[in-house]
């Protein structure tokens, strides 16, 4: 258990209590940087809550940047705690929520509920429920949100990545959202936001080509990465911080990692700070301003000192 990061979420407000409830679990199984790898169970057990409540509880943290999520192949997800990215403007409002798929939500095109209405019906179609395709084929069923329906089977982890569309996984940069209930593509901002995502991952790709002469893995966990980069950093601002730090950051430990972008995420707000200012900070320039900083504290205290005895030496004077 790390005190460091229960002590910083304790305080943080503006959540439901289930998701402060798998915060806190989440904080209390994590190490001083913030990371644990729990299971969904575990979580689930910890605070009282289904899987599916846990699994909803921790979409939402990473939407907020409380929580970042890595898949990790044949292993236990990571996450990590960063109570210091909470940002709880970015946390989707009850009309979001809605039209991803929230209970009772009216369908496409006065559709009716997703609840109310049978798997078949969900399917796209043709005007009053006529089935739709050629020779009037019917179509697989459709869930209408990723969530599922009241009483459906609890859904397991996807380690290979979630590809519905859910507020924590992003569509693959370069795919777009699948058509809603009304055969419509979601004209929520998605396409804005995806349109971003490729924009960022193709700065990215082609700064790492210059670099390394290799295209960057893409994965599930890779295109969520990408997805909260953009959403922290803003759509303008994340393609170019992507390609700054491929391009100028030098640290040890980046290039050890070949500039991956799970590093990039974790400190975007400090690269896009060195990106502003066109100036990377390496280890040594830390260390040299560590140094200076307490040369000058060394130097103030001297002062301090000095003056102290100066006016000692004036009041023992006067008494002489």
């Amino acid at each position: 258990m790390s005190t460091i990061v229960m002590a910083a979420c304790w305080p943080l407000q503006g959540m439901s209590p289930s998701q402060k409830a798998v915060l806190i679990s989440l904080a209390d199984q994590a190490n001083d940087d913030g990371v644990c790898w729990p299971a969904i169970s575990t979580i689930a057990q910890r605070t009282c809550l289904s899987e599916r409540a846990v699994q909803e509880a921790i979409g939402w943290l990473q939407t907020v940047g409380l929580v970042f999520r890595e898949y990790r192949f044949n292993t236990s997800t990571s996450y990590t705690v960063t109570p210091a990215s909470y940002r709880p403007a970015a946390a989707p409002t009850k009309r979001e929520r809605m039209r991803k798929g929230a209970p009772s939500a009216p369908g496409a095109a006065g559709a009716p509920p997703a609840d109310s209405a049978p798997p078949a019906l969900c399917a796209p179609g043709g005007a009053d429920g006529a089935p739709g395709g050629a020779d009037s084929a019917p179509h697989p069923p459709q869930v209408a949100h990723p969530g599922g329906a009241d009483g459906a089977p609890k859904s397991s982890m996807n380690r290979k990545g979630n590809h519905q569309g859910t507020a924590t996984e992003p569509f693959p940069p370069g795919e777009q959202a699948g058509p809603t209930a009304g055969g419509e593509a979601d004209s929520g901002g998605e396409t804005e936001l995806q349109a971003a995502c490729r924009l960022t991952w193709h700065a990215y790709t082609q700064a790492y080509l210059a670099r390394y002469q290799v295209k960057p893995v893409r994965n599930a966990a890779v295109n969520a990465n990408v997805k909260t980069l953009v959403k922290r950093l803003g759509h303008d601002e994340a393609p170019l911080v992507a390609a700054w730090y491929v391009e100028h950051v030098n640290e040890a430990f980046v290039v050890k990692n070949s500039h991956g972008v799970g590093i990039l995420v974790n400190q975007a707000e400090s690269f896009r700070t060195q990106w502003a200012r066109g100036q990377a900070v390496t280890g040594a320039a830390a260390q040299a301003a560590d140094k200076s900083s307490a040369n000058l504290d060394a130097i103030e205290e001297t002062k301090r000192l000095l003056r102290q005895r100066a006016a000692r030496d004036a009041r023992e004077g006067a008494h002489a």
